[in-house]
């Protein structure tokens, strides 16, 4: 018997989707797919520039926030026959690195950063930096999607001179899957709810306050539907949103995730934090 059994987990992401659904079935549970995070990818026309300045060394520092950031640079770079040139530019440069999916994106290409976040936060990012002077030098910074304006006023308060590099955007999801996810959490037709990043949270309550069904929503993840978050950046989202009843794995993978929720239904005394 599986802690999933007739449970009903809907996924929000757009990554790795058969593999979570598959690990659902296993556990006796089963997956509804309500995409919440659209994305667009940019190419050579968008970021080509930025990548050439990195090979030519106009940078001193590089700042890698997220995974798939750092893939489709190389992608890019691979399509412009600059491939072997980013990576030699990029092992001649002092690299910075938040989350998992980045540090490791590096590590498979042989990449070491000499700053790491302590937490997967850009908080945890910017306290990792203590001890490195940025004062006048010169720093690419690759964000996920969007400006991050912690990360970008703390580069100005070090008086650096930084270059953002946004490889993809995200872009609002469609509103009849947000419409269909937001009924179904309201009227109790799921059991939890995974996010994987923080764009699906704002998303998600975005549109709620929207339809005036904000309330509606935190009591339904407060009584009936746990808000299953990826790790503590995610899951520091939906409490700024005003959700407190979540599970928080302790390792921030999917897997985890998801087996977490296993054993909190199959085990009473499992926290919800």
């Amino acid at each position: 018997m599986g802690g999933l059994d007739n449970k009903c987990i809907a996924l929000l992401g757009t990554r790795k989707i058969e593999e979570q659904v598959n690990i659902i079935r296993q556990l006796g549970g089963t997956a509804v797919h309500r995409p919440a995070q659209g994305t667009v990818f940019f190419d050579s026309s968008f970021i080509g520039t930025e990548i050439k300045e990195m090979i030519n060394g106009s940078f001193q520092w590089i700042i890698f926030t997220t995974g798939i950031g750092i893939e489709k640079l190389f992608e890019i770079a691979n399509e412009m026959d600059y491939e072997q040139d980013l990576q030699l530019a990029l092992s001649n440069m002092n690299i910075a690195v938040r989350g998992y999916k980045a540090m490791n994106s590096l590590k498979s290409r042989g990449l070491t950063p000499i700053v790491r976040d302590d937490d997967g936060s850009i908080a945890g990012l910017i306290r990792a930096f203590a001890g490195h002077n940025l004062k006048n030098q010169s720093v690419a910074v690759q964000l996920y999607g969007a400006p991050s304006v912690e990360l970008i006023n703390w580069l100005k308060v070090q008086e650096a001179n930084y270059q953002e590099i946004i490889p993809y955007q995200h872009i609002s999801p469609d509103k009849d899957v947000l419409e269909q996810l937001l009924n179904e959490v309201i009227n109790k037709k799921l059991d939890a709810v995974s996010f994987t990043s923080i764009q699906q949270v704002q998303f998600l309550f975005k549109y709620a306050k929207q339809r005036n069904l904000k309330y509606e929503l935190l009591s339904a993840f407060e009584n009936n539907v746990i808000a299953l978050p990826i790790g503590k950046v995610t899951g520091n989202a939906l409490k700024e949103q005003g959700v407190n009843r979540m599970l928080v794995p302790q390792d921030e993978r999917i897997g985890s995730a998801l087996m977490t929720l296993n054993k909190y239904y199959k085990e009473s005394n499992v926290r919800v934090n």
